[in-house]
């Protein structure tokens, strides 16, 4: 019996010390689960957390919201995750974390990557359409049939499109923070991403440790009223960069007035191209039209590399030889995967934040010369004269103020969101920097050494003292002069030997 209650008082002893012992905090993961395969990717973790689609009232119809997070690799991580912000708007990025985790490998290091879909997004209620609408360059035509289908996808949306704008959803996103555990976070926003990050610092400004904007988008940028000049722009870069270049100049020396006169044809005819399809190989018949080459380029813009390939193409084109733009064509719009853009999340975007400022002058300026013309924008105006507007304030687009450190960076070569944006929201940012990357287009993060940078930034949280003297020695990629690269470099010429010779024998 002495024996007995010996152990049992042990026992008690034991329990009482340990429910007196600190207990380990509740990290981020312990409210997730190990992701699925389908779910995201390997050694991360998934989940949702459920908000009401109705953020004033807290009734009616619920969303729950994917996260994904990728948990720090060091036992010793900073407390403070990275968010990533996608861009579009439209594209989720817990549904596109597995393609984004190598971009962000380095930050994974020392701190939690959190990536959610915002409303609307991957399988947020995504408000999605037509797998043939989910790619805007699908939508960009004002035709009968195109806003045709945009009709018939907002009757079968099991949503209020008037929800899903930029504000509310920043709002979710601090309840994922605060059901997550997390205390101060970082932001990194890429293109449209870059609004969502600014919009959350203006609300939630007391959580925010650090920001870097990547392709700035601001909330008064009145997308797309702008894209035909800055497309132009960065075409105009390219014929300047080719023609410095003396390769390139050799080799297409009236680029500029071979492109001009390619899309002054096209404008007033539509050639059927016969050709071969780059990856099934088997021969198609297409009509092209102006719009539709316009749209390639604008694409290939967005990538240096891709970029590269234009002056050969072009001038191509020019001769009456259209393979290489059916190439590009078919490189960047990839069949049988339209899912990473919700077409009807940007329209819920753009129609409620972005149309509503633009006026019928706006429209005839943004008609006025460029190759792109009005292809992007009167297929969202017209799509805008019938989807549901959500409410948003004047004081919306009054400039994001703020004190905390943030890091500005801009492509100089960006066909869509050009450093102007960035030197557009810097001055009201009194602990920013803004870099511009030479030679990278849209989102610098992959260029060089910016990772770098972003890395000594995230680390610091702090601008002061950055350096990216790294980025003067970056430049755009060498162009294709020939179908298979550039110019083949010289043979190197070998040194004279400094060795001794060899005894005699």
């Amino acid at each position: 019996m002495v024996g007995m209650f010996s152990r049992l008082g042990a026992a008690l002893l034991a329990l009482a010390a340990a429910s007196c012992a600190p207990q380990p905090a509740t990290s981020a993961i312990d409210r997730l689960h190990e992701c699925a395969i389908d779910e995201g990717p390997a050694g991360a973790y998934c989940g949702t957390f459920t908000v009401p689609e109705n953020r004033a009232t807290g009734q009616g119809r619920t969303i729950a919201l994917k996260i994904v997070v990728a948990p720090a690799l060091r036992r010793d991580a900073a407390p403070d995750p990275l968010f990533i912000l996608e861009g579009g708007p439209g594209a989720g990025a817990a549904t596109l974390a597995g393609a984004r985790l190598g971009m962000f490998r380095r930050f994974r290091t020392g701190r939690d990557l959190v990536f959610v879909d915002q409303r609307g997004t991957g399988e947020s209620n995504r408000l999605g359409c037509d797998p043939s609408l989910e790619e805007l360059d699908e939508v960009a035509t004002d035709d009968d049939r195109a806003l045709t289908r945009l009709r018939a996808c907002l009757a079968g949306l099991d949503a209020d499109p008037r929800l899903y704008t930029t504000s509310i959803a920043m709002d979710d996103l601090d309840d994922v923070r605060r059901f997550l555990g997390y205390g101060q976070i970082n932001l990194w926003g890429g293109s449209y991403g870059t609004r969502a990050a600014l919009v959350y610092l203006r609300q939630h400004e007391a959580q925010v440790r650090s920001v870097v904007i990547d392709g700035v988008a601001p909330q008064d940028m009145r997308l797309p009223l702008t894209t035909a000049r800055d497309a132009q722009r960065a075409l105009d870069r390219l014929f300047t960069d080719c023609a410095a270049d003396a390769d390139c100049a050799a080799a297409f020396p009236t680029l500029g007035d071979d492109t001009r006169a390619l899309f002054a044809r096209l404008e007033a005819e539509r050639p059927v191209v016969k050709g071969v399809h780059p990856r099934t190989g088997l021969p198609i018949v297409l009509p092209l039209s102006r719009r539709d080459v316009a749209l390639v380029v604008f694409r290939a813009l967005y990538v240096p590399e891709v970029a590269s390939l234009l002056p050969r193409v072009l001038t191509e084109a020019a001769a009456g030889n259209y393979q290489g733009l059916l190439a590009l064509a078919f490189a960047s719009a990839p069949e049988g995967d339209k899912r990473d853009m919700a077409i009807g999340m940007h329209l819920s975007v753009v129609c409620a934040e972005d149309i509503p400022r633009i006026t019928p002058a706006d429209r005839v300026a943004a008609d006025a010369g460029g190759f792109l013309g009005a292809a992007m924008f009167d297929a969202q105006y017209s799509a805008c004269s019938f989807w549901p507007r959500g409410d948003v304030p004047e004081s919306y687009y009054a400039p994001v103020a703020s004190a905390k450190p943030v890091l500005i960076l801009s492509g100089a070569d960006d066909p869509v969101t050009p450093p102007v944006w960035g030197e557009h929201v810097a001055p009201h940012l009194a602990n920013s920097r803004h870099i511009v990357v030479p030679g990278a287009g849209h989102i610098t993060l992959t260029r060089g050494c910016v990772p770098a940078i972003v890395d000594r930034f995230l680390r610091a949280a702090s601008v002061s003292g950055l350096d990216a003297t790294c980025t003067e020695a970056l430049t755009r990629p060498p162009f294709f002069l020939t179908p298979t690269g550039p110019a083949a470099p010289p043979p190197a010429r070998s040194a004279p030997s400094t060795a001794a010779a060899p005894s005699a024998p």
